[in-house]
């Protein structure tokens, strides 16, 4: 084949493999960002700033964030167009179940959208006190805990929950038995027997702080806790679990990146749900923690109406990667009561996974996770691309659903 003919061979499969994805590029510019919205945002913003008597430099500041969260419909009705209905709902599933939001995550919200991904996620809905299924405790945490504060489900790495404060109570939380009507961190003494246990077992190399928000700790607490960590020799990773830099980025300061970077290796893993989330105060964080040396994972939950969708899972992932995140799992809703308006099929999680192997960037693939009850741990779920196992070779399925042959060589 001389190479004019290779050239032409090579364009009509760069055409194919372009074809594979005109679905994808017919979309993409229709799935809001953060940025698409940011007129929107700052209009609301100001509106916000108005009702609350705040200033710039106040918005930019995680403590007054957090202590004008939104949670009160009278607050809520001044910046979003709320039906009679919405506003019935919101009272009455708000009176079991408590909600919060931080006015910079109140302002990515659509005035009149009901089904805007932000409004869904922190909205109380009729639907959360109408589920009589599901369970308090779907991961069986209270039987895993052998410390105060302490979850563990392997071998060698725990969880501190180390606080019940979030900065937006998310509609989805696994942990809304935890949230209570007061914000509580983890007492001193507490801390001190879980880091005691640490200590005295020497097989847990790795520790994730989280709660709650771990990034809801006051520095000094977190500096005094990360340091204490890092002290025990056997503990090679520490890792924070927080959603401070969807719900109220402003909480990354140069304080708090100072402090993580002493502590290296910290590794933060977030929970982006929707493009719509990634935003410019974003980026700002997102910067900062990487200059910090921090690496950033995100643990998307898969939710039904706002990301149960390939191209929406895959903007999501191409955006987190521009703003240094790495996708790292896609975990399927866990059964907690009040929440199964949320819960998809573990097929949609498969077809996500489909439309992204192969059609993106391996950069861009997280691995799809359903939490087995009862804390026995994550089981990854992947379309099957093993077809036959024999002795000299193996049949398998490429991402464009051709079967091969691949032979053993001796």
């Amino acid at each position: 084949m001389n190479e004019n003919n290779k050239r032409e061979v090579s364009l009509k499969r760069a055409a194919e493999l372009k074809s594979r994805i005109q679905d994808y590029l017919d979309i993409k510019d229709k799935i809001p960002t953060g940025y698409d919205v940011e007129e929107q945002y700052n209009q609301q913003k100001a509106k916000l700033l108005k009702i609350l008597g705040g200033t710039e430099e106040d918005w930019n500041n995680w403590k007054w964030q957090i202590k004008h969260r939104i949670s009160d419909v009278k607050t809520l009705s001044a910046i979003l167009n709320l039906t009679d209905q919405e506003i019935e709902e919101i009272k009455k599933s708000g009176e079991k179940n408590r909600w919060a939001i931080s006015p910079y995550y109140a302002a990515l919200m659509s005035k009149d959208d009901p089904t805007c991904p932000i409004r869904l996620q922190s909205l109380p809905q009729l639907a959360e006190i109408l589920d009589d299924s599901g369970h308090e405790d779907p991961m069986g945490e209270q039987y895993t805990s052998p410390a105060p504060g302490i979850t563990r489900r392997y071998p060698d790495r725990l969880i501190i929950n180390v606080t019940n404060q979030c900065a937006m109570y998310c509609r989805h939380c696994q942990r809304r038995r935890n949230i209570g009507e007061v914000d509580k961190n983890l007492p001193k003494d507490q801390l001190l027997e879980a880091i005691e246990y640490i200590r005295a077992n020497s097989e847990i190399r790795d520790v994730l702080v989280t709660g709650g928000d771990a990034l809801m700790l006051a520095d000094s607490t977190l500096d005094w806790l990360l340091g204490e960590l890092r002290n025990i020799p056997h503990v090679e990773i520490i890792r924070i679990g927080t959603r401070a830099l969807v719900t109220i980025p402003q909480r990354i300061t140069e304080e708090l990146c100072e402090i993580l970077e002493k502590y290296a290796p910290i590794y933060l893993n977030t929970q982006f749900n929707h493009p719509k989330e990634i935003t410019r105060e974003v980026k700002k964080a997102t910067d900062m923690l990487a200059k910090a040396g921090v690496v950033m994972g995100n643990q998307a939950v898969l939710l039904n109406k706002i990301n149960n969708d390939p191209h929406i899972m895959k903007k999501l992932n191409h955006e987190l990667l521009k703003v240094r995140i790495r996708p790292y799992y896609i975990f399927h809703a866990k059964s907690v009561k009040g929440t199964a308006h949320f819960i998809t099929k573990v097929e949609e999680g498969l077809e996500i996974m489909e439309k992204l192997r192969g059609y993106t960037s391996g950069l861009a693939i997280p691995t799809y996770i359903v939490n087995a009850p009862k804390g026995y741990g994550k089981t990854p779920m992947l379309p099957n691309y093993l077809l036959e196992v024999d002795e000299d070779h193996i049949k398998l399925r490429t991402w464009e659903n051709r079967e091969l042959i691949y032979k053993y060589e001796e």
